[in-house]
């Protein structure tokens, strides 16, 4: 087993991971941003390193940073939880390159084969495993959209290769739709992915979304075993599946085992399909294989779908997932360990034999994001009260602490909720009482929404699809929930009170340390005339109807700032000064909440100047263009 392990990651997945190895004797690093400074994963660790700025590709992107922090604290392995670099095969092949460094993952080989969206159906269908109709090569002409959706019908999605999670998936409902959409997706996939190829489904209408946790062991890890030895079926364990139908925008929200829906046959062809997949692409580790499940829109409740449903591939994480704790609930089984130690070369502590799902669990998400506006994150708050659930069957999974200021820079989701019971009718019941409990002030969060799913008759049935949230929950209902049971964001803090930083460097026992020092209402540190000492990259000035100062750009009586109306990435820039617009024109692309939105001039004019740039991180508020 390793010595110390560093979590290339934040909150409460750096936690759970962390928790893991103090279990298994494991020393812990974290490493963070200047926005996490004060994060609870950073509180946790044995030993904490600073990778970079609040924006995430200068910090928990960089691999270079992540990798010499690694060998600035000693450590033997990095674990990259789930997001940021999680799915990076180059990151992971980096590590693999480190000397001494150990990736706790699969082999970057088979993230690369996997994550290739089309060469990963392709690996399917040769194992036999169903994959939905559509094309095995990436697509780059409309001809090919409209082609497709001659043969096969409309709608048609069109997804970039290296996507996931809704990003870089557009659906195609009519030939006339095909241009736009392809650009659209290629977009994406080339902002999120550094990859633009995509490549094209048929679109199911009434889709489940059913998913199969493994874990397989490497037979080339062990002493006498041949280093070249291909992963097998007998190395794979499947460890039951997850039913996570209930999604706004592609992202899931609630996610509970078994699934609802399925009859025991069913449920054994898909385990066994997953496991069959992930032998054929020769993957180790923890992994998740998704499939889509054509729900029969006429189902009675009382009786689950048959061994004759059809189901398809959809693709494979390879990473460990959000909503792993369902498994883990399920099965008594803690995933994390089983990475650590199938990476280690110590091998699975478990067969297929050995795995038995009792009860049912159910995942709530806690994310801070108003749903009856949309799901809109919320871009401020500090946790004035923070009084999680307990009892028997409640599992809390956070990195947080009462007092803590939101940080807004990252995904919205700030804990889990997972619920766990004999039977799903008493899991339901006891996720009502759990969710009461659950007493959070200061942030708006979701809540509110799960207390009211849980008296939706669709989810209670179980007979709802990926569509039931987008295209027929009532939203008055979500509006009626949130004024109920909801509470707002507050400020996070005196804006008025100055705040001024000084930094020290200390030595205790020769090892030196640099300490940071915030003071509040003293006075402000003086700075060299030109800048101060950080090279960091500044944002753009903000403009202003008022003179504010010397980085305060005016707008001219009469002219209009253009403003993000929600915290979001920059996608494109449509303009540049001195072009004319007119009203209704499209000035930028903003990506929020895994969509798209067009950025809109509302009375047109000249571009008297231009305030970001593709890529760009911005928050609600801020000045995007100024039209004079």
């Amino acid at each position: 087993m390793f010595d110390k392990v560093l979590v290339a990651n934040r909150g409460e997945i750096a936690v759970r991971v962390m928790r893991a190895c103090e279990e298994l004797g494991v020393n812990t690093v974290a490493v963070y941003s200047d926005a996490d400074k004060h994060g609870g994963h950073v509180r946790y660790a044995d030993e904490a390193y600073n990778v970079g700025p609040a924006r995430a590709a200068d910090s928990y992107l960089d691999g270079e940073a992540v990798v010499e922090a690694a060998r600035s604290a000693g450590a033997d392995a990095i674990h990259p939880g789930y997001g940021f670099l999680a799915e990076n095969a180059d990151f992971a092949a980096r590590v693999e390159a480190a000397d001494g460094i150990t990736w706790v993952g699969p082999e970057s080989d088979a993230m690369e084969r996997l994550g290739e969206k089309t060469h990963a159906r392709r690996v399917m269908d040769d194992a036999d495993v169903p994959i939905v109709p559509g094309t095995t090569e990436p697509v780059t002409e409309v001809e090919a959209v409209t082609d497709f959706g001659d043969e096969h019908g409309y709608p048609v999605a069109i997804k970039a290769e290296g996507g996931g999670g809704g990003r870089g998936m557009k659906v195609v409902e009519s030939a006339d739709e095909a241009e736009e959409a392809l650009e659209s997706a290629k977009r994406e996939g080339e902002a999120y992915f550094s990859n633009d190829s995509v490549y094209l489904e048929r679109y199911l209408r009434t889709p489940r979304h059913v998913e199969v946790q493994i874990v397989a062991d490497d037979p080339a890890a062990s002493d006498d075993a041949d280093a070249d030895a291909p992963v097998t079926e007998s190395d794979v364990v499947h460890l039951g599946e997850r039913d996570c139908s209930l999604q706004r925008r592609h992202q899931k929200v609630i996610e509970e085992g078994p699934s609802p829906a399925l009859s025991d046959d069913l449920r054994e062809q898909i385990g066994e399909a997953a496991r069959r997949g992930v032998a054929a692409a020769d993957y180790t580790n923890a992994g998740t294989v998704e499939f889509l499940v054509e729900e029969d829109p006429d189902r009675d409740p009382s009786e689950p779908l048959g061994p004759d449903t059809p189901f398809y591939f959809l693709e494979v994480n390879t990473r460990i997932q959000v909503e792993h704790t369902v498994t883990e609930e399920l099965t008594g089984i803690d995933i994390v360990k089983e990475q650590l130690r199938v990476a280690s070369g110590e091998g699975l502590s478990v067969s297929q034999g050995d795995v038995e799902l009792e009860g049912h669990a159910i995942e709530f998400r806690i994310n801070a994001e108003d749903a009856a506006n949309d799901f809109q994150p919320a871009n401020e708050g500090s946790l004035e009260t923070y009084d999680p659930p307990g009892g028997i069957g409640v599992r809390v999974d956070d990195a947080l602490r009462q007092g803590d200021e939101l940080v807004t820079d990252y995904d919205s989701m700030i804990a889990k909720l997972i619920v766990r019971a004999g039977d799903r009718e008493e899991c339901l019941a006891r996720s009502k009482r759990a969710l009461a409990e659950y007493d959070l002030k200061g942030v708006v969060t979701i809540v509110p929404f799960h207390r009211l799913m849980l008296d939706d008759e669709r989810f209670v049935d179980g007979t709802h699809t990926t569509k039931y949230l987008d295209e027929e929950l009532d939203r008055e209902l979500v509006a009626e929930a949130q004024e109920k049971w909801g509470t707002e964001s507050s400020s996070s803090g005196d804006d008025d009170e100055e705040v001024t930083e000084r930094e020290f460097t200390v030595e205790v026992n020769g090892k030196r340390f640099d300490v940071e020092l915030e003071e509040r209402g003293a006075p402000a540190i003086p700075v060299p005339e030109g800048g101060g000492s950080g090279g960091g990259q500044q944002r753009p000035p903000q403009a202003t109807s008022d003179d504010d100062g010397d980085d305060a750009v005016d707008v001219a009586e009469g002219g209009e700032a253009v403003e993000a109306e929600m915290q979001g990435t920059i996608l494109s820039v449509d303009v540049d000064e001195g072009d004319e617009v007119a009203a209704g024109d499209v000035v930028c692309v903003l990506e929020a909440m895994k969509m798209e939105n067009d950025v809109v001039a509302e009375r047109g004019g000249t571009v008297a100047s231009v305030h970001v740039d593709e890529g760009d991180s911005v928050d609600m508020g801020d000045v995007l263009i100024v039209l004079e």
